[in-house]
């Protein structure tokens, strides 16, 4: 069922009758998400009053607090300003949620997020990332060269960049990064100069109802690229020969017949050396320092964007061996180490936000080539219950690549239980020898025993994943791997 109008906007529905310089405060229910905080950061900056609501205290909402943002984490309507400019809230949000019905009656300007976006890019030269995987870390990559290189942008994203500590940053020159959701279809009220659609993979099916409907979707997200401007698509989708009237280019792995693709992959220290082709030219003996087959197809589309605004190739270059990633995508918690001279004596362990069965297998499948002789072990967060019970075979395929693994309870974000949909249905299509379902603690005390022994063979590579509050565990199981 289509449930991207569960909540109706009054009044300011569009874009263009938000009117930036003349906001003085702004309220955001949803603030600590991670794409709100970017724009909470963004008016922050402006000078603009902002505040917020959110569900819980994370890490991201502690740091807007300390730049001066005012969070509260109970419904409460005393502390809604009553002199709020423009009200943003996230689709997220559930519908019942009493400061947003009671918002909705009392202000004719509340808006979605992707209004704000819509209207703080609307004057910019905007390259915007979309894809039902991939977007988050291609669009921090191509952000990451821009600034590195000092040929400059705005950048909105959906993920920490671990070189910048943020997710926004801006520039005199006035172009903007922007990582294009799909979910509501939000990316439709984008307008790209240069557009990247990196997958097209069924996924948000109880916005879209089928997978059909969401390409269609991506179709016109396509159409959307403005005047003489470029899409880049990846190899094989389909659906990129439906987008009619633009300039086109393709970006693979390794496939030759693509417009940008990467050789000569080597594996060096937990990350790659390798060539990316692009324009006809070569950018040879890359060094990119993090792990996942994936990541190297992400960063040729990254370096497509940057060869497509004239780049100088040898930046690109300094400014990929300076990329140290995003937070929480195949990120390195504890590095490998020790992997040279065969002494396999430390876990790796790696934090992950994959939440799709194509990014589960892309990230283990990865783990299983950087360390071959290491065992596996996968800590597995399913999120919403629409997602487990629609792809709860693929899931299952993915996870028993691993030779371990454990599933958390299904995290429901904004859905409600449904009935029979949990993690037992998954453990029951696993392959894997050692698998089990354990609540939080019971992970934690199961690490303690397990850390005995994980070293005594070839070592392990402990992956914990899922997009709900697994990350909140991470630090916790870092700690009892040192201590041992």
């Amino acid at each position: 069922m289509d449930q991207s109008n569960n909540h109706k906007t009054t009044g300011l529905s569009a874009a263009n009758s938000i009117n930036i310089g003349a906001l003085k405060v702004v309220y955001f229910i949803g603030i600590g998400g991670i794409g709100m905080s970017a724009i909470a950061r963004y008016l922050h900056a402006l000078g603009i009053k902002v505040s917020g609501y959110d569900k819980t205290p994370t890490a991201l909402s502690k740091t807007l607090e300390r730049e001066g943002m005012p969070i509260h984490y109970e419904e409460n309507l005393d502390l809604v300003p009553k002199d709020a400019d423009v009200v943003v809230y996230t689709p997220a949000i559930p519908k019942d949620h009493k400061e947003l019905v009671y918002l909705l009656e009392k202000n004719d300007k509340v808006v979605k997020r992707s209004d704000m976006l819509q209207a703080i890019s609307a004057g910019s030269f905007n390259i915007c990332v979309a894809g039902t995987h991939g977007k988050t870390t291609i669009s921090t990559m191509i952000a990451h060269i821009l600034r590195h290189s000092g040929y400059g942008c705005n950048a909105f994203l959906g993920g920490i960049s671990s070189n910048y500590n943020t997710n926004f940053w801006s520039d005199t020159n006035n172009t903007t990064v922007i990582e294009a959701d799909e979910y509501d279809r939000s990316f439709l009220k984008l307008h790209p100069d240069i557009a990247v659609i990196s997958s097209m993979d069924a996924d948000h099916l109880d916005i879209y109802g089928n997978e059909a409907a969401l390409q269609e979707a991506f179709v016109e997200f396509g159409n959307k690229v403005r005047g003489n401007g470029l899409l880049i698509g990846k190899f094989g989708l389909k659906k990129l020969k439906e987008i009619s009237g633009k300039r086109t280019s393709t970006y693979s792995l390794q496939n030759e017949a693509a417009d940008a693709y990467a050789s000569g992959i080597q594996m060096k220290n937990g990350g790659y050396r390798f060539n990316i082709h692009v324009g006809g030219a070569v950018i040879s003996e890359v060094d990119m320092q993090i792990g996942g087959m994936h990541n190297i197809e992400n960063m040729v589309a990254a370096a497509a964007v940057a060869h497509e605004l004239e780049v100088d190739h040898n930046k690109i270059r300094a400014a990929i061996e300076d990329y140290k990633g995003v937070r929480r995508r195949f990120e390195y918690v504890i590095p490998p180490q020790n992997q040279v001279k065969g002494a396999y004596v430390q876990a790796v362990l790696v934090d992950d936000y994959a939440h799709h069965p194509e990014e589960l297998q892309a990230l283990l499948k990865s783990a299983k080539s950087l360390f071959p002789q290491r065992l596996i072990t996968v800590i597995f967060q399913p999120h919403l219950f629409s997602r487990t019970k629609d792809f709860a075979t693929g899931f299952s395929h993915a996870l028993s690549i691993a030779d371990h693994v454990l599933l958390l309870p299904v995290y429901p974000a904004r859905e409600l239980p449904v009935e029979g949909v949990n993690s037992e249905m998954l453990l029951d299509k696993i392959s894997s020898k050692e698998k089990k379902v354990v609540s939080k603690d019971q992970m934690l005390q199961w690490m303690e025993k397990h850390v005995k022994v994980l070293n005594k063979e070839f070592g392990e590579v402990i992956i914990m994943a899922g997009a709900g509050d697994i990350d909140a565990l991470v630090d916790p199981v870092k700690k009892i791997i040192e201590k041992g």
